[in-house]
């Protein structure tokens, strides 16, 4: 009786030692198994957020931008330009009598700046005085370029990326930013420098074709630089960040690519010349413009009455007005080329703009003419000289250039702008504007 109970409680010890084993060895099979599958696991959400992060949108910061105001010796009153004017010589009493009348309903003031060239008696638009105007401020295409200028001035490392932009017109500096914002895209921990400037001592017109004549009158010195950024580190120090960038382009339409174009008249005398078709033009390269910038920027509401809008004009034709967009709900300030009284006033009427929305760009181009592609720039300073840009406030630029083009930039304010730290051409005489810009300012005889 003992041995067989010996051999049972023998062989149940047995089992329970195999049993015991493989119970242990299916924990570790187990475990081996399971950090085999949180291994695979963690390297997947790892390589899933480096391509993440890889393949997102870098953040493009405006640390800062300065824009150029000129000495005072180079300011040039209504009455300055029509005593020079008449002085080069070159025009008909019935141009001058014209150009006249177009500077008394141009919007501008009694304070633009010309280049010394321009103002000195006798008019002398050399080349050494354009490229001392380019590097004072920094249509002027120079060998070398006026970025290598830049670089030379400075004495910039040799790796520098250096990109020369011409022909572009006034919707250059958007361009300019947009190029940038790609390039910031491709190349991490880096700055970019934006520089826009206006320089006329080489493009004053000297001829007696009307078309040409437009752009002397409204066409005054000026330049601004742009520090962009895509370094984390820097959204702190910056003032903006870059929300959207939309650029149109019409030079397919002939009519379109030929309304502002750079000819020789009949004299041989080279000049720009703006045809009769340019605000048209302009409505459409704005329409095209919105109608790809809308939905990016608009609330919900505003794109569904747009879209219901449209369809019943083109499926149901009915003989309804094309709902415009209210983009001030989307939009706290507005800086649209200053490139003269009648863009502006077309645009107030388009976007249904209030005067407090134009008064960035009517003042610019009252105290500073239409300075190019830097004149969304004295705007933007304008907006923070008045103290208007808070926290979260979004800006929305508008370009208008040859070819014919129309660019948008939009900006999110990263902080309230405090106008006491600010230091822009409007500081020291902000709290003389706005002033009232009088549809017809005479000028007075001398």
């Amino acid at each position: 009786m003992l041995v067989p109970l010996m051999l049972t409680v023998l062989s149940s010890v047995h089992v329970s030692v195999h049993s015991l084993q493989g119970l242990v060895q299916l924990s570790l099979d187990l475990v081996k198994y399971n950090m085999v599958t949180v291994f695979m696991c963690t390297a997947l959400l790892v390589f899933l957020g480096t391509l993440y992060f890889m393949s997102r949108p870098r953040k493009i910061y405006l640390v800062n931008f300065a824009c150029y105001k000129p000495d005072p010796s180079r300011k040039v009153s209504r009455e300055i330009f029509m005593d020079r004017t008449y002085r080069v010589g070159a025009f008909t009493q019935e141009n001058i009598d014209f150009q006249k009348k177009i500077l008394e309903r141009s919007g501008l003031g009694q304070d633009t700046y010309f280049p010394d060239a321009l103002i000195n008696v006798p008019h002398n638009p050399c080349m050494d005085l354009a490229r001392k105007e380019a590097e004072l401020v920094i249509l002027f295409n120079p060998t070398p370029s006026l970025s290598a200028m830049i670089v030379n001035h400075y004495k910039l490392r040799g790796n520098i990326l250096s990109y020369n932009l011409g022909g572009m017109g006034c919707s250059a500096g958007l361009i300019s930013i947009d190029l940038a914002k790609e390039l910031l895209q491709v190349h991490g921990n880096t700055y970019a420098l934006v520089v826009s400037t206006e320089n006329i001592t080489q493009n004053w017109y000297k001829g007696n074709d009307r078309s040409m004549l437009l752009s002397n009158c409204l066409f005054r010195k000026g330049g601004a630089a742009i520090l962009l950024s895509n370094r984390p580190s820097d959204r702190r120090r910056s003032k903006y960040q870059l929300v959207h960038t939309v650029r149109t382009h019409k030079g397919a339409d002939d009519k379109s690519y030929s309304c502002v174009y750079q000819k020789e008249d009949e004299d041989m005398k080279i000049g720009v010349s703006l045809s009769k078709d340019l605000m048209a033009v302009a409505g459409e390269a704005l329409k095209a413009n919105i109608t790809t910038l809308g939905p990016l920027v608009l609330p919900v509401s505003e794109q569904l009455l747009f879209f219901v809008t449209l369809v019943a004009r083109k499926a149901f034709k009915m003989k309804i007005k094309p709902y415009i967009p209210d983009f001030k709900l989307a939009i706290e300030h507005f800086c649209i080329h200053a490139g003269g009284r009648a863009v502006l006033d077309e645009l107030e009427k388009n976007l249904d703009l209030s005067s407090w929305h134009m008064e960035p760009s009517r003042m610019t181009l009252y105290r500073f003419g239409n300075t190019s592609s830097s004149s969304l720039w004295y705007e933007l300073a304008y907006a923070e000289a008045k103290g208007r840009i808070k926290k979260g406030h979004r800006t929305w630029q508008i370009a208008f250039g040859s070819g014919f083009k129309c660019n948008s930039a939009v900006w999110e304010a990263l902080k309230t702008i405090n106008p006491a730290k600010e230091q822009n051409p409007w500081i020291d005489e902000i709290d003389d504007f706005p002033v009232h810009v009088p549809r017809l300012s005479p000028v007075n005889s001398s």
